[in-house]
């Protein structure tokens, strides 16, 4: 798949939007909240689908309730050329919800999320500092989540 931007118009902005809202509502209902027959709402969706602009449908899961009391931003410097290994080796860590390759003082910052801090000691310490390339990590702590969407 090509990594060029979709042109995407007023009504595909909106689909994204509601979807982005709640992704379990009907295409029915999609439908009529943007102003649109079915039809054209489900021809919209494929078409976006199968442009890679969506790439999967996902629940939003509020951690601690979910068991995972401890969650930290942490930042990785990695040896050169290392990326495309790490990246496959920290998506494989469960605990692990995101990860970004980004420029600045680290090449990689990702979401940790543990059932405590003894847990986020283990991943940090045992599982992503032992890794072969990673050179220095730091460990930041997060005490409230804001879900902004």
């Amino acid at each position: 798949m090509e990594n060029t931007p979709t042109r995407l118009d007023d009504v595909d902005h909106r689909i994204l939007a509601e979807l982005t809202r709640d992704a379990r509502q009907s295409v029915t209902a999609l439908a009529q909240r943007v102003h649109v027959s079915r039809a054209h709402a489900y021809a919209r969706i494929n078409r976006l689908q199968d442009d890679g602009v969506i790439t999967r449908y996902s629940a939003v899961v509020e951690p601690v309730r979910a068991g995972l009391r401890s969650s930290a931003y942490v930042t990785l410097k990695l040896r050169q050329h290392g990326w495309r290994e790490m990246r496959d080796a920290l998506s494989a860590i469960p605990e692990v919800h995101h990860v970004s390759l980004v420029g600045g003082n680290f090449d990689v910052i990702m979401l940790v999320r543990a059932r405590d801090n003894q847990d986020l000691r283990r991943v940090v310490f045992d599982l992503i500092q032992s890794m072969p390339g990673v050179l220095d990590t730091q460990t930041f702590l997060i005490f409230e989540d804001v879900d902004a969407r």
